[in-house]
């Protein structure tokens, strides 16, 4: 997952946790808001009701339930049994419903049996209940309970009743619930405008690194400075930085070309002369059996240190090459690479290319490239090399195909690394010096290019080489 994701998906986490903790808080709020105005009311429709049932005139009294707000249901109900001698199941304790409130007709309050005991024993209960209604769903209301003595009816007695006050939170409910479903909408629309402008946001932040990030990807393998931004900013400062570490890098990699080139300009003269020397010994000198065998692997091994000189050499100039580009035509390069190796080869080079084929570099170059291929298959014991052109549609394709001993698996990441060797013994006793592939990259590289390989063991290895394609040039008139 990228860094611009993660930090996208963190800031929407920490907003959703922002957005459920206010969500319940404000929900939490709103609910003791709301039942906050219930009390008082049942309080007061409590007081409202003692006061008329305590009226001198009968009729006040009966009619005591009847006068409170339409919106709260009462009743008045005659305790019998006593509560403290409570059963598993009650039994022994029940009530008888006295009057009612007009609006609760044959309904009646469902308060448990806990509230009652706390009721009896004179405690001012507020708490939850339900009203059973015939053939409608229970309403659930918010109670006020007390315990009083009345004599309701006018026979002289005082007698203990509960009073009980109630108040539907249908519209508290509906309250609630409205709020939560314009939350939840809410809240869903501000997510998605917190994750586009989050996802923006973090682009623009970003935007800066991977400016380096690309700037840094373009710099070939010499270390080259990066364009400094205005600002003294973190970035500013990380291109600071990573010029500082380049002009390092570039001083370390000046020295180490100046001292490769130095050690191989030099190294050439003396292998030179001990060439030549020998040379001059096997022709005109006469030498033992031993002397000869002696002198001609001194001669193989100047040969091979000669053109590991010269490769050295090569690299070092690689980043000072002056390409001289312009139109190659691709059959006759193929042409040339065929004719050069066909005296010595013992195989079959056969070509495979469409005749107006032409690709944008340098001949000399490309020549090295491809002779090098070729060299390279010849050594792997190949008895059949193919040259194949191909005109897709992302360029030109050049394949070098032999049926050699092919290369592991394993070993074709780093094939195109400088001095690596397949098989160390193998390659020394061919002449290999672990630079010539190391070279091919570079050079196409240099054009623009890619080259990457596929191998089968037993089977052979194919190079493949992309290249810019070109147009044939004009006739000119003379």
């Amino acid at each position: 997952m990228t860094l611009r994701n993660r930090i996208t998906l963190l800031t929407l986490a920490l907003l959703v946790s922002s957005l459920l903790v206010l969500g319940v808080v404000v929900y939490a709020t709103l609910r003791s808001y709301l039942f906050s105005g219930i009390r008082p009311e049942l309080e007061a429709a409590l007081s409202q009701i003692e006061s008329a049932i305590d009226d001198p005139n009968v009729l006040s009294r009966l009619e005591a339930l009847s006068r409170i707000s339409p919106n709260l249901y009462a009743q008045l109900v005659r305790a019998f049994g006593d509560l403290q001698s409570l059963g598993p199941t009650g039994r022994e304790f029940f009530t008888v419903r006295i009057l009612t409130s007009p609006n609760l007709g044959s309904s009646n309050f469902s308060v448990s049996l806990r509230d009652l005991e706390r009721v009896w024993r004179g405690e001012l209960v507020y708490t939850r209940a339900s009203i059973q209604r015939d053939n409608l769903p229970s309403l659930n209301v918010q109670v006020i309970a007390k315990r009083l003595k009345a004599d309701p009816f006018g026979q002289g007695e005082l007698q203990d009743f509960i009073l009980v006050v109630g108040r539907p939170l249908d519209s508290v409910s509906l309250v609630l619930s409205r709020w939560l479903q314009v939350y939840s909408a809410v809240a869903v629309v501000v997510l998605l405008l917190a994750a586009l402008l989050a996802q923006r946001l973090v682009r623009r932040t970003l935007e800066p690194l991977e400016w380096v990030a690309r700037k840094a990807e373009a710099v070939s393998q010499k270390p080259e400075a990066l364009p400094e931004p205005q600002g003294q900013d973190e970035v500013a400062a990380l291109i600071r930085s990573l010029n500082r570490m380049m002009a390092r890098l570039e001083s370390t990699w000046q020295a180490q070309t100046q001292f490769v080139a130095d050690a191989s300009h030099e190294l050439r003269t003396p292998i030179t002369a001990i060439l030549g020397h020998v040379s001059f010994l096997l022709r005109r000198t006469p030498l033992t059996e031993q002397q000869r065998e002696s002198l001609e692997v001194v001669v193989r091994e100047s040969e091979r240190m000669k053109k590991l000189v010269t490769d050295l050499l090569e690299l070092s100039k690689s980043g000072n090459w002056k390409l001289h580009m312009g139109a190659v035509h691709v059959p006759t390069l193929l042409e040339q690479i065929q004719e050069e190796y066909a005296r010595s080869f013992e195989g079959r080079i056969e070509l495979e290319v469409p005749e107006n084929l032409w690709v944008q570099g340098d001949p000399e170059r490309l020549h090295q490239v491809f002779a090098n291929l070729v060299s390279n298959a010849i050594k792997a014991r190949a008895t059949r090399v193919r040259l194949v052109a191909r005109d897709v549609s992302a360029g030109v394709v050049i394949r070098v195909e032999d049926n050699g001993e092919g290369i592991p698996a394993e070993h074709l990441p780093r094939l195109f690394e400088r001095f690596y060797r397949v098989d160390k013994a193998r390659d020394r006793e061919r002449g290999g010096t672990g630079l010539g592939l190391a070279i091919v990259k570079t050079i196409v590289e240099a054009h623009g290019g890619r080259v990457w390989a596929e191998s089968t063991v037993g089977k052979g290895t194919t190079f493949s080489v992309s290249l810019t394609r070109a147009t044939a040039p004009q006739p000119q008139l003379r």
